[in-house]
Order: C-alpha cells, then structure tokens, then sequence
C-alpha cells in the first residue's frame, strides 16, 4: 500500500512537517506539506488524498474546524496531532470524525503504526456513518439494534446492553480492527480523560464480553492488546 498512499501533514511548525515527511518517505510513502488550511485545500483540490495527519493548534484555522470542513464531504482518514493539554479539543475532534490521535511528543514509529492501522481500516471497512446510519448492524454472529441498545443472536433472543456497554460497542463498530487505548476509550464514551487509576473502562469491556464472547476468558471479538487497548477484531456490516 506504501508505494501509492498519499498522506498530507498539515503543521504550522516546519521542524514537525520534515520530521514526519522524511520518516514516512523512508518507509515508502508519498507525502505532501501544507502549513495551513489554505495549503491543505490547494492540495485536496489537486491532487487524491489518502490520509490526512492535522495538527488541532495552528493559528487562524485550528485542525478542528478543517476536521468539521473535511467531514462535510469526504471521508478521507484524519488522525490528529495534539498537545497534552488539549484535551477539550482531542475530544470534539473525535466526535466530529477523526479516526485516531497522537499526542505531542510522539515517537515517529508510533505515528506510522497508527497510520497503517488506520488505513487497513479504512480499506477493509464500511465507512461508519454508512453502517450507523441502518438501524440493524451485524458484528460477527450477533447483530445489534441501535434504536433498542438489544443485541441478539441467530436465536433472536434480545440481550439488552446498559448505557455504557452499548457507547462502548458503537465506540468499536465506529473503529473496527483500531487498537483504542483506556484513555482514547474514556474520551468517546464519556468525553472526558482517564486517570491513572480509572479501570472503568476495563470493567465495561468485560462485562460486555460476557454478553457477546462465547468464551469471555479467550475473548475473539473484542481483544485485549499489551499495553493497554482493545480492538473489535469482528467484521461490521449493515444488515
């Protein structure tokens, strides 16, 4: 996939852009650089686009409001790039259609990680807004009733999901196959930061296991990854 991705880094800050630029070149990538809106626009309109990487702080336009431009009419991959303390922003973007985000400083091998992860994603998937738009949604066995939070088997037996397992369940149908760190969970679910401590979401993911695993203890619908992610490793389709 390398030789013909397209990826555009969008940084007010020229030391950021030709970091990320060169290290995705070397890995095979074509990359273009825009420091702005503006530049970013002269580029959809010229040239295809397979992944955007968007900084959220940038003078005049932020990466929010070219997020929210973006998703309006195209649904070209986005992770963000953000400072520690925007946390309020982090979150908005996600909910406005961001697939993933990077916390400044980052490790330019994790950027690429994510960037793989996000557009196996993107290839191998129906984009969420098409899925989530159809009341029934299937993941692997099961199929889940959005209008009802009533996940039901082949027997057609309804098993109500709580509030918070079923935010959780939408949260991995929106990002099939991504690995979603405790924290990256907590902001969709419950649009705020985890702590340290906070094993809520653990909780949440095995409880909700029990209802959709058949082996909760040898889970292969929602994994657990080292380090402290998940992933839905179940297709999602609309029915």
């Amino acid at each position: 996939m390398q030789d013909t991705t397209h990826v555009v880094v969008v940084d007010d800050h020229d030391d950021i852009r030709d970091l990320v630029r060169e290290y995705l070149e070397h890995h095979g990538y074509k990359v273009s650089v825009a420091e702005s809106g503006a530049a970013l626009r002269q580029i959809l309109e010229r040239k295809n686009v397979d992944l955007i990487i968007l900084d959220v702080m940038m003078p005049g336009e932020d990466g929010i409001s070219l997020c929210k431009e973006i998703r309006t009419s195209e649904d070209i991959p986005i992770i963000f790039l953000t400072a520690m303390a925007d946390d309020a922003d982090r979150i908005i973007g996600l909910e406005l259609g961001a697939d993933d985000y990077l916390v400044k400083p980052f490790n330019p091998r994790e950027l690429l990680a994510r960037i793989r992860a996000v557009l196996r994603r993107a290839t191998n998937s129906t984009p969420a807004r098409t899925i989530l738009n159809r009341r029934i949604v299937r993941i692997d066995h099961w199929k889940l009733d959005l209008g009802r939070q009533e996940i039901f088997g082949d027997d057609g037996v309804g098993i109500p999901l709580s509030t918070a397992e079923f935010r959780l369940l939408k949260v991995f149908i929106e990002r099939p196959g991504l690995i979603l760190s405790r924290e990256q969970l907590l902001d969709l679910t419950a649009g705020r930061t985890a702590d340290i401590f906070d094993r809520s979401i653990d909780n949440q993911v095995s409880r909700l296991r029990k209802k959709i695993e058949d082996n909760p203890k040898s889970p292969t619908i929602i994994k657990t990854h080292w380090g402290g992610g998940y992933s839905l490793c179940a297709e999602v389709t609309p029915e």
